[in-house]
């Protein structure tokens, strides 16, 4: 069973950068495929970032940029290193993992609040 626990969420002025972290256990980490995902108040869960199995990582048109993800097969996790946020970056952030591209994203962290002041 795969667990994860993310860490890093606060308040930031528009402009600042933070960064979020996942630890994950309970699975070979480097045949995880990780992702993050957010959820705005009143808004559905989005697509954020992936750092795929196989080196390759995918950022939403939104955060292309400024966010940058990070995976660490030694210390089994991932971060997403967010700069230049604005208060449209406001939201809860989950971290995600699936085991491959043929399953879905069935694994989730309990999400951290990130909340960017104007």
């Amino acid at each position: 069973q795969v667990q994860l626990v993310e860490s890093g969420g606060g308040l930031v002025q528009a402009g600042g950068s933070l960064r979020l972290s996942c630890a994950a256990s309970g699975y070979t980490f480097s045949s995880l495929n990780m992702g993050w995902f957010r959820q705005a108040p009143g808004k559905e869960r989005e697509f954020v970032a992936a750092a795929w199995s196989v080196g390759t990582k995918n950022y939403a048109a939104s955060v292309k940029g400024r966010f940058t993800m990070f995976r660490d097969n030694v210390k089994n996790t991932v971060s997403l290193q967010m700069n230049s946020l604005n208060a449209e970056d406001t939201a809860v952030y989950y971290c995600a993992a699936r085991l491959s591209v043929a399953t879905p994203w069935n694994y989730w962290g309990q999400g951290t609040q990130v909340t960017v002041s104007s």
